[in-house]
């Protein structure tokens, strides 16, 4: 619904959107919207390590719902090394559409969280190792290639160096929205929300409610589900 009434208004001319499952089930949902005055811009590289597509990239699904143009970046969407993302961010057709992603007055965006059998593993875009290496570091929340602590910083490491997006100093500039829901994702999202980047955030009514506390136990798992299953039950009956 946001994403749809956006479009009706028209405001945004260039839309920059992340990918991920959330949002690849958002673009499922949205019916068919013209929107041929918007452009819509990847914010990060649409191949995994084994240079297969991502099949959650969202950017030609946008463009069969609205008919806007939309631009992809053919490159992994994190380079082997510091120097390699150097060398891709200069090639001809690259650096137009990151120019374009500097441009966007909304950034639409996902939160991933750090785990080993998370989106960002599953998707082949880091390896297991890559994984502990991020946790030894503190992180607990991706966004858009950058990785953040439980409060809410930038970490500054070499994953995040290698990724094919924008600057971290950059995504300070833009508006960003960003989706995410499930308790699984309390820790995450909460970590992003600290980092105060978020012009908005929308959220299940059950992740909310978690969110509003001030525990920071993680909330994954069978146990925190009924443990907030029963408190919802004995809620219904004090009320």
């Amino acid at each position: 619904s946001f994403l749809r009434q956006n479009l009706e208004r028209g405001e945004d001319k260039i839309i920059g959107v992340g990918h991920g499952r959330t949002l690849a089930a958002v673009v499922e949902q949205l019916p068919q919207t013209p929107a041929r005055s918007v452009q819509f811009v990847s914010l990060l590289g649409g191949l995994t390590r084994k240079f297969a597509a991502n099949p959650f990239d969202v950017i030609h699904r946008l463009a069969e719902r609205t008919g806007a143009e939309a631009y992809l970046l053919p490159v992994p969407v994190f380079a082997n090394s510091v120097a390699d993302r150097a060398v891709l961010m200069k090639q001809f057709g690259i650096a137009e559409v990151f120019a374009l992603a500097r441009k966007a007055s909304l950034l639409f965006v996902g939160i991933g969280q750090i785990h080993a059998e998370g989106f960002l593993v599953s998707s082949g875009m880091i390896r297991p190792d890559e994984v502990v290496e991020l946790k030894r570091a503190g992180a607990c929340a991706d966004l858009l290639g950058h990785f953040f602590n439980a409060n809410g910083e930038l970490l500054d490491i070499d994953l995040s160096a290698r990724a094919t997006s924008m600057e971290g100093a950059d995504l300070r500039k833009h508006r960003i929205v960003a989706i995410g829901g499930g308790l699984a994702k309390v820790t995450a999202l909460r970590a992003v929300l600290r980092s105060r980047l978020l012009h908005g955030l929308i959220i299940d009514e059950a992740t909310a409610q978690a969110l509003a506390t001030d525990k920071l136990e993680a909330t994954s798992g069978k146990d925190k589900n009924n443990k907030t299953e029963n408190k919802r039950q004995k809620g219904s009956k004090r009320a």
